[in-house]
């Protein structure tokens, strides 16, 4: 259940990074978002789950070209 909830937040701001990103013409968002989108598919841990989402969320933030 918990794997379920945090792929749907994570997807969500997936999403919006994702839109971000393709206006804004920033590619680090733009992959950011479909990375979010995308690998909660292939993790089934619920904390590894977390743990790579959190560090997607935090890339933006820290890589800037």
């Amino acid at each position: 259940m918990a794997t379920l909830v945090l792929g749907m937040l994570f997807g969500a701001f997936g999403l919006g990074y994702f839109l971000y990103g393709k206006r804004q013409h920033a590619p680090i968002p733009l992959a950011s978002g479909v990375l979010l989108m995308v690998f909660p598919y292939f993790v089934p841990n619920a904390w590894a789950t977390f743990l790579i989402g959190a560090a997607l969320l935090a890339v933006p933030w820290f890589v800037r070209f």
